[in-house]
C-alpha cells in the first residue's frame, strides 16, 4: 500500500513464505507439535529478496498437536507457566541436545 515493494519482490518474498511453511510446518508435525503462525522478516539486498530473519518460540505460536497445549511465549502471556521450559521441550522435539 505505500509502494515500498515491487510486485515481482512480493511475488518472491510469496513464493519464499510458501516454501518455508512447508518445511516448517512439517518439521513440526514430526515432533507432535501444530506450528499455529509465524512471522518472517524479508529485505533486499543488491535488488534480491532475502529472508533476514531468526526463527524461535519467541516469533510464531507453537501448539502440541495432540493437547493443543501452549509451548511458545503465549505461556508467558497467558501465565500459563515457564517459557524457558516450553522452548525447552520444543528443542528436545525438535531433535536439539542439550547438556
Amino acid at each position: 500500500s505505500f509502494g515500498w515493494a515491487k510486485q515481482e519482490h512480493i511475488d518472491r518474498m510469496k513464493e519464499m513464505t510458501f516454501a518455508v511453511n512447508n518445511v516448517l510446518k512439517q518439521l513440526f508435525l514430526d515432533g507432535g507439535m501444530l506450528l499455529v503462525d509465524y512471522k518472517l522478516e524479508f529485505g533486499l539486498i543488491d535488488g534480491r529478496v532475502v529472508l533476514g530473519d531468526e526463527f524461535s518460540p519467541d516469533g510464531c505460536r507453537i501448539w502440541d498437536k495432540e493437547t493443543r497445549k501452549k509451548l511458545d511465549k503465549d505461556r508467558f502471556r497467558q501465565g500459563l507457566g515457564s517459557v524457558v521450559e516450553a522452548y525447552e521441550e520444543v528443542g528436545q522435539r525438535l531433535g536439539i541436545q542439550f547438556d
